[in-house]
């Protein structure tokens, strides 16, 4: 049976997680969409040998035309998915330069040609899966910085390091295959769009169990993410808590929570950006029928056709997602702790006066005169 604190930092983890998750969904499929090789945000150009019936050597992308696709070097009209035979280009054959859609527009691209519950694609799995990840994620740092804490000197960087590496690691491993599906989900730009069920189905026929951990190796090092969002994190609240007055009271107020947030966002930030690619690598693992086949493969040939900036697709989205994200999840996690925390600690110290209360009333009378 699980004992008290388990339990706390177990319900705590999972409510933290499902409020982060639905508050920033729609933020969640703009990136997944960014990150995918063929974002989908963009209609093919009509190509005139395509539709005239014949598939000539014109109809192929150039090297160079892709790497121009990729990179964005053609107008914002003009993008097409990298799955699409052709390439448009301006008249004379010199591309224009363009910006990079906002998520604005990636938001209302989905609406208009997906409808509204698109921005909620994948939703049930990170449902699913977000409350047991975090759950799991925070009882096994809590449990392990329990456990190094008896090892190397109390509360250090290296006790941060090793909880957090340990706590990522179980997590990643249990609940691989749950955002392996919310991932398939996310990137599927049909209006039809299959249900979570469809998707398992359809995993398990084409590649069995191991589909299922497709991409594994990349969550393994997205752990570096967490070790030093929780090491950062770990070091702003010592830092915030060295200043503040030691009293006998313990109670904590708004001031508190809004720095638990501020914490959480700022760690959260320098940790993703310094990890990020293996975000994209990790999306790219788990398109269907891709060339992506092993998680260095990946990364290489994302660089060589993309460049640094193909290993960066999708942060400025990941970035605006990952910092309410984070807060939220860490306000909620730290309140919901300190809440069932003195919830429990109120009813332990009443449980105690009931029985000093009963035992004094069970003494004899003459015991109790002289006491």
């Amino acid at each position: 049976m699980l004992d008290r604190d388990t339990a706390i930092h177990l319900v705590a983890g999972g409510v933290a997680g499902t409020t982060g998750a639905i508050v920033t969904c729609p933020l969640e499929v703009v990136k997944t969409r960014l990150q995918s090789s063929s974002s989908g945000f963009y209609p093919p150009p009509v190509n005139k040998e395509l539709t005239s019936g014949h598939v000539t050597c014109k109809s192929f992308p150039k090297p160079e035309q892709r790497r121009r696709l990729c990179t964005g070097g053609y107008t914002r009209h003009a993008l097409i998915a990298l799955s699409h035979f052709g390439a448009s280009s301006t008249p004379g054959g010199t591309p224009h330069s363009h910006s990079a859609p906002s998520v604005y527009q990636c938001i209302r691209y989905i609406v208009q040609n997906e409808g509204t519950r698109a921005l909620f694609k994948g939703l049930g799995p990170n449902l699913v899966g977000v409350a047991p990840s975090r759950a799991i994620y925070f009882c096994a740092y809590s449990k392990s910085k329990i456990a190094f804490n008896t090892i190397f000197a109390p509360d250090t960087a290296l006790v941060h390091v090793f909880s957090a590496f340990c706590a990522g690691f179980v997590a990643c491993t249990l609940t691989n295959p749950i955002w392996f599906v919310k991932t398939r989900l996310q990137l599927d730009h049909r209006t039809n769009k299959i249900t979570a069920m469809e998707c398992v189905q359809r995993i398990y026929r084409q590649s069995g169990i191991l589909g299922f951990y497709k991409g594994i190796i990349a969550s393994y090092v997205g752990i570096s993410e967490t070790v030093i969002h929780f090491v950062i994190y770990e070091a702003v609240k010592a830092t915030l808590a060295a200043y503040k007055t030691s009293g006998a009271d313990d109670r904590k107020s708004l001031r508190d929570f809004l720095e638990f947030m501020a914490a959480g966002s700022f760690s959260k930030t320098i940790a993703s950006t310094i990890a990020y690619p293996h975000e994209v690598a990790r999306t790219r693992l788990r398109e269907e029928g891709t060339k992506y086949q092993t998680f260095w493969q990946t990364l290489k040939i994302v660089h060589a056709e993309e460049g640094l900036h193909g290993l960066y697709r999708g942060l400025t989205t990941h970035l605006i997602r990952q910092i309410p994200n984070t807060a939220i999840i860490m306000a909620t996690y730290e309140a919901v702790v300190y809440l069932l925390s003195r919830h429990f600690h109120e009813r332990s110290l009443s449980s105690l006066a009931n029985s000093s209360e009963t035992k004094f009333y069970a003494e004899p009378k003459g015991k109790r005169e002289l006491a």
